[in-house]
């Protein structure tokens, strides 16, 4: 039903603004949640751009809203001011009208895009652009510091803007317009420290905004600003699948490397919170610096950088990542000792990610070094414990490879899996089924307690298939667990797992054995009339 008064194209854009105005994202946010649980209540309107409602919270409130006259708006409730009852009304009223309720969710957002499509809009001066273009012609023969200042002279205009999709798309669109030609090697690493300088233009203020303000100030990775920088990631991903040839263009090494000094930096002072440095530190390594490298100097370089940062970053120094890339040189040396002394160590600390183990263990299974990979995979194994089934089956994966290449690795796959239960219980479920371990399977979800409703038909149809007599146990102990609630739903459960037993016994053509259990459990239950009436019914008892 469509409210009394409705609101033209003008009255809305009105609307948006003052929510905009007005109300926090916090606000905001929980107003929608009452919206979406259906909290408004008593919705009218007596005259034009008048609404009125009772908003259920901890208590009913009533909700006066002035639309001509925002700021006379009330709610009865203890805020005093606007609040999220306000916003749930609004957005009641928004859709009664077919209108977009995103538009208000979104209100902050929207208008800040507004503000930023006016920012990207002026260009750069016809003879700033001529004077940017003519130092950008040095580019070539420029070092990656001197790309990064020139950079910054470009974007200097859109420094207001709001840091999201569009203000990427504009500094990409800024720095190209003055870019030279370029070799095919200077062309990908160019693309690269573009990406990688917006990257870092979208994170800076959230990695250095106090985060007990993030909440007031906005800057402490918002959502747009968030996935604008995921955006980023995804195109850097891009420009790293791309094989970097430096064997054609090896007087460009240089600047791999100080890209390397670049990305090192920011890794090591990066936030707990984010991963996107640490993360490409990684992809430079797996992608373009480790397939270029014939000797070891590099990494005892590399190692030797990680070790300086400590004394020279203190307290800035952000030790996971470090770790991690200490980890990487070690391994790249094939120090498997060292590297596993400092797993244990970053373990020990904090939980070392899943990612960062899973790389190690990627790039063994691509090289086919599978002695290497078995080793890796038990030393491995106790830190991926703690994670959940999405993390751990890829642990699987990597030891079905191995076995399937060393089949006298096989009892160290068990091993390994079983000293990481319970955390392992799904992928060692799934392997023990693969590998046809039925017994072996039979007996864990004996010992643990597991019924057979817990599974589906389809998880239990191999045994039942393969080994058939597995499965009478199995049943027999649900059967006697149902009878001892002694309640109707039980002995319906019961019931169904004896009919399945029945059939279990005649596959196995020993309808004698299943003759004698019934007998005597029909006669020790005889005092259960509700057990003997769902016998009954299941035509188990004439």
């Amino acid at each position: 039903m469509k409210p009394t008064y409705s609101m033209d194209d003008t009255q809305w854009d009105k609307l948006i603004d003052h929510v905009s105005k007005y109300f926090d994202d916090l606000t905001i946010k929980r107003g929608f949640q009452y919206f979406k649980q259906e909290r408004v209540q008593q919705f009218t309107m007596p005259e034009p751009e008048h609404l009125e409602a009772v908003v259920e919270g901890n208590e009913p409130y009533r909700v006066d809203i002035r639309l001509n006259t925002f700021l006379s708006s009330h709610c009865t409730c203890p805020v005093q001011g606007n609040c999220k009852h306000m916003i749930a009304v609004l957005l009641h009223y928004a859709s009664l009208l077919e209108r977009p309720i995103h538009a208000i969710v979104n209100a902050k957002s929207n208008v800040v895009s507004k503000q930023a499509k006016h920012a990207h809009a002026a260009p750069l001066a016809a003879s700033t652009l001529t004077k940017l273009k003519e130092q950008a012609s040095k580019i070539p023969t420029m070092s990656i510091a001197q790309w990064h200042e020139l950079f910054e002279l470009c974007c200097a205009p859109l420094s207001d803007s709001t840091p999201n999709a569009q203000y990427v798309k504009d500094t990409a669109a800024v720095i190209n317009k003055i870019k030279p030609p370029l070799s095919p090697i200077k062309e990908q690493l160019f693309g690269l420290h573009l990406y990688l300088f917006i990257l870092e233009k979208l994170v800076k203020q959230s990695q250095h905004q106090p985060q007990n303000q993030w909440r007031t100030s906005g800057y402490y990775m918002g959502f747009h600003t968030h996935v604008a920088a995921d955006d980023v990631r995804e195109t850097i991903d891009k420009i790293f699948a791309n094989e970097l040839a430096i064997s054609s263009e090896p007087e460009h090494w240089s600047s791999v490397i100080e890209t390397l000094a670049y990305l090192r930096r920011r890794m090591l002072t990066e936030s707990q919170s984010l991963t996107y440095f640490s993360d490409l530190y990684s992809q430079l390594w797996i992608k373009w610096i480790h397939p270029a490298l014939q000797g070891t100097s590099v990494y005892m370089e590399e190692l030797a950088h990680l070790l300086a940062a400590k004394e020279e970053l203190g307290s800035a120094l952000s030790k996971l990542p470090w770790l991690a890339a200490q980890i990487r040189m070690h391994f790249y040396l094939s120090q498997d000792q060292e590297a596993w002394s400092l797993l244990q160590t970053a373990g020990s600390s904090s939980v070392i990610r899943s990612e960062d183990l899973y790389s190690f263990l990627h790039e063994l299974s691509d090289a086919k070094a599978w002695p290497r990979l078995v080793n890796w995979l038990v030393e491995a194994g106790p830190l991926l414990s703690s994670y959940r089934k999405g993390s751990m089956q890829p642990y699987s994966v990597y030891w079905e490879r191995a076995v399937q290449a060393l089949p006298e690795a096989e009892p160290q796959m068990w091993k390994s899996l079983v000293l990481m239960l319970p955390y392992s219980r799904d992928i060692y479920e799934e392997t023990l089924i693969t590998h046809g371990r039925w017994l072996q399977w039979m007996d864990y979800h004996l010992s643990t307690g597991s019924m057979p409703h817990d599974f589906r038909v389809s998880d239990l149809q191999p045994i039942e298939k393969q080994a058939p007599e597995l499965l009478l146990p199995f049943y027999h102990q649900a059967v006697e667990r149902f009878i001892l609630e002694k309640n109707r739903h039980s002995y319906k459960a019961a019931v169904k797992l004896l009919k399945r037993l029945f059939k279990l016994y005649k596959k196995m053509k020993q309808e004698d054995r299943w003759e004698l259990f019934f007998t005597a459990f029909s006669d020790r239950h005889s005092r259960l009339r509700a057990l003997q009436e769902e016998l009954r019914k299941g035509k188990l008892l004439t």
